[in-house]
């Protein structure tokens, strides 16, 4: 009987999308603070390096190669939920979940990330305000753009979109009625108020275990609705410009479970905001210089408790 290779076990994951895409911007960042901090106890992994299953009635992971890889203790995940897809990458991070590990941010959150419209069910029951939004199961997308109570001009939005893609304004009914055959069937779509005192610009809030370590008020380019850096738009540092809005963010954070947010803000006004969206793997400017040590932190005390749940001592972290 041929006998697996074990290798040696990590207790700190950072778990990325499948290879070939590089480690970029922020997580790039995160890889080499973590790396540092936790030595030989940190690994990179991409979501394509495994295999897993049951064997004999215990859990496994496994390479490609057939070495047995050990469950590490906390994972901390930089995929964008809207890009999983819940027979693969979800998979996978449920297969760790069973195995014991601690993951950044839990599965759950993720999910509840994934779809736009269970972020507003969640949001709405927390008592945050959150733009009108209008959404269907099985109707006819055709038949939905009709429906009474749908108002124009209206946001309308891929329910697992991400990256600010595939949002668009629609000015009128006419229009929005015009493009309904072309929008794409296999996933539904949400109808959303048009907050117009915030077209083009919101305010992107990174919130960390219930405290605001980064904010930037972003700006779309030429005019356009979607703010999104990815898009283009442009972002303007403003760390405790707006109190009230990182008190919103850290509120919204907690309704959706997450240890780590971005929470994206609209402008009703100029000193009121709704919520527009909430991220489980946000990106940050390189200027947001917090981030990184409050997510490295956040990780840290994560690790420790599931040390200390084992009552195995602790190692001296390396300082950064």
């Amino acid at each position: 009987m041929q006998r697996t290779e074990l290798l040696p076990p990590t207790d700190v994951w950072l778990l990325v999308r499948a290879l070939p895409v590089p480690l970029q911007g922020a997580t790039q960042r995160l890889a080499d603070a973590l790396a540092e901090i936790h030595g030989p106890r940190f690994a990179v992994w991409h979501t394509n390096e495994f295999v897993f299953g049951v064997h004999q009635g215990r859990l496994f992971l496994r390479t490609l190669g057939g070495a047995e890889v050990p469950a590490p203790k906390v994972v901390l995940i930089r995929q964008t939920p809207g890009s999983m897809h819940y027979d693969r990458e979800v998979t996978l991070l449920r297969h760790l979940e069973r195995m014991g590990a601690t993951l950044v941010n839990p599965l759950a959150a993720h999910l509840l990330c994934r779809n736009k419209v269970w972020q507003t069910q969640e949001l709405a029951l927390a008592g945050l305000p959150v733009p009108d939004t209008l959404s269907y199961g099985t109707a006819p997308l055709e038949g939905v753009v009709r429906t009474t109570g749908l108002d124009t001009p209206c946001v309308v939005k891929s329910v697992t979109g991400h990256k600010g893609k595939q949002v668009f304004l629609a000015p009128d009914t006419h229009l929005l009625r015009g493009i309904a055959g072309a929008l794409a069937q296999e996933t539904p779509h949400l109808f959303q108020e048009y907050v117009s005192h915030s077209h083009g610009r919101d305010l992107r809030l990174i919130v960390v275990d219930g405290e605001t370590v980064g904010a930037a008020v972003r700006t779309a380019r030429n005019g356009g609705l979607a703010s999104n850096i990815g898009q283009g738009g442009s972002a303007t540092i403003c760390p405790g410009e707006f109190p009230e809005a990182e008190a919103l963010a850290v509120r919204a954070a907690e309704a959706m479970g997450l240890a780590i947010a971005g929470v994206d803000l609209l402008f009703a006004s100029e000193d009121a905001f709704t919520v527009c969206e909430v991220n489980a793997v946000p990106g940050w400017r390189p200027q947001m210089t917090a981030v990184v040590p409050a997510v490295t932190a956040c990780v840290g005390r994560r690790l420790k408790a599931a040390d200390e749940s084992a009552g195995r001592p602790l190692p001296e972290p390396t300082t950064p």
